[in-house]
């Protein structure tokens, strides 16, 4: 940050949303070898209405804005100002993809290395709670005569830079700023222009080596910066290092969030076996322990292939193998001091089970414990485990949107099984068309129930009416 061409930029915007609202003011400090070089800033006719909210926390107004400049007419400009510098900005995927947005109606192409200073303050100052701008301006005692003006802000993230300086002395911040940008270097046989186009938002992102075979599926809130991340110079993960030598191409898709990326992730990983993934890939077989608290039978082991998981009650789990399921209640009676014989891991025989001789029962077996406070104790441990069993009626809709890129989609589950995911109503009806029956897909389970119980507020639709028209 200090000894290369550096912009520190601010933008003021009509709303939030990138590709579908519009910038309103531009405000950048240009700074060279720690030295500043100029200060510029302009208005730009955004060529929509600014929304009363919007002119009541920035003061810009429809008026101010009626006889300025287009950013089209702007940007030839612009862009030579920005080109070949390090841009810093706060919350900067906001404002950098504002500009890309820009740029691309414009005919322009804009890419650079960005600075985010949130990260950089976050990184510096851990043990601080709030990394906003304006906790920034009250905790380093900078000075700000216009907030949410750009060139005020701009100059506040300069002046935040020389504070820091100061504060922690340059060693320490260029080390941060390093950490934060990862400078990748660049793999010996991968066309650099393959991560000049890499996009800045939410998606999946596939690594091919010779002979296109796939080496890793990835995913990322920000599709450009994880990838970089995979060869920044220092390839901390042997896996990285491995990736770095062996891939050709990079193949990815963009998605409206992190749900649809990790439903996208878990497909890939099955469908393709990339060859440095193995958590998300398919099971031989899939099994659990069935049990019913109100029957006095024990516990059993059953696969899918037996029983609909997705549907059925009384089931915990799941488990990759018979054997896991098995040693998983072999481990909850040893912890919970419950009766071999009575959970039934051990067959046969009368009076007290093996674990009761070795202290680790308490007496289910020999009357020392009522069956009924036994069983009451096992369904206590098991909770935790509890296979919940499909809630609707059919097929659902989960919608999920992106603020910044404006792209919305709608991923389609029936029965904890991913169907697939569309963005327009008659791609709706015909992807609940073709869906066959599929078998149960527990990490489409755990990824979705795990995200419906973080995100209760989030919009779930009832599909089958749907189906059934």
């Amino acid at each position: 940050m200090f000894d290369q061409p550096t912009v520190f930029l601010d933008v003021e915007t009509t709303g939030a949303t990138a590709n579908r609202d519009r910038i309103t003011e531009i405000g950048l400090v240009e700074v060279n070898g720690g030295t500043l070089v100029e200060e510029w800033s302009t208005l730009v006719n955004p060529g929509l209405r600014i929304p009363p909210e919007i002119e009541a926390l920035t003061g810009i107004t429809n008026a101010m804005v009626a006889e300025a400049p287009s950013f089209e007419s702007l940007s030839t400009e612009l862009h030579r100002r920005l080109e070949g510098k390090l841009l810093v900005a706060h919350n900067a995927r906001f404002d950098y993809g504002f500009l890309r947005n820009e740029f691309a109606r414009a005919g322009l192409r804009y890419l650079s290395k960005v600075l985010c200073t949130v990260k950089l303050s976050r990184r510096l100052y851990p043990q601080e709670r709030r990394h906003n701008l304006d906790s920034l301006i009250e905790r380093h005692g900078l000075v700000c005569n216009q907030r949410h003006r750009a060139l005020a802000d701009a100059r506040v993230l300069w002046d935040f830079a020389q504070r820091i300086r100061q504060e922690l002395g340059e060693e320490t911040v260029q080390t941060a700023v390093t950490h934060v940008l990862k400078t990748p270097t660049l793999p010996p046989r991968l066309d650099a222009a393959q991560l000049d186009a890499l996009p800045e938002s939410v998606g999946v992102y596939v690594f091919y080596g010779e002979g296109d075979t796939p080496l890793y599926v990835g995913k990322s809130l920000n599709i450009r910066s994880r990838v970089l991340a995979h060869f920044s110079g220092d390839h901390r993960v042997a896996k990285d290092m491995r990736i770095a030598q062996e891939i050709t191409r990079i193949e990815w898709r963009e998605t409206a969030g992190e749900l649809g990326a990790l439903l996208q992730e878990a497909r890939w990983v099955k469908r393709l076996t990339p060859v440095h993934n193995h958590k998300l890939r398919p099971a031989e077989e899939l099994w659990a322990l069935w049990w019913d608290v109100m029957k006095t039978v024990p516990p059993k082991a059953v696969s899918a292939s037996a029983i609909e998981f997705a549907v059925a009650e009384n089931l915990y789990g799941p488990f990759r193998s018979r054997a896991r399921a098995n040693r998983t209640l072999r481990e909850i009676a040893d912890a919970n001091g419950l009766c071999a014989r009575a959970v039934g891991l051990e067959h046969g025989g009368t009076g007290p089970c093996f674990s009761y001789q070795v202290g680790k029962c308490r007496g289910a077996c020999c009357g020392r414990e009522t069956l009924v406070s036994h069983n009451l104790r096992l369904a206590q441990a098991l909770h935790r485990l509890r296979l919940e069993a499909w809630p609707y009626h059919g097929p659902i809709g989960v919608r999920e949107a992106d603020a910044v890129s404006g792209r919305t989609e709608m991923h389609l589950i029936d029965r904890w099984c991913y169907l697939d995911t569309v963005s327009s109503e008659s791609d709706l009806h015909d992807a609940l068309e073709a869906r066959t029956e599929r078998a149960f897909d527990l990490d489409t389970y755990q990824i979705l129930s795990k995200w419906l119980k973080r995100h209760p507020a989030m919009a779930v639709i009832d599909l089958a009416p749907a189906v059934r028209s």
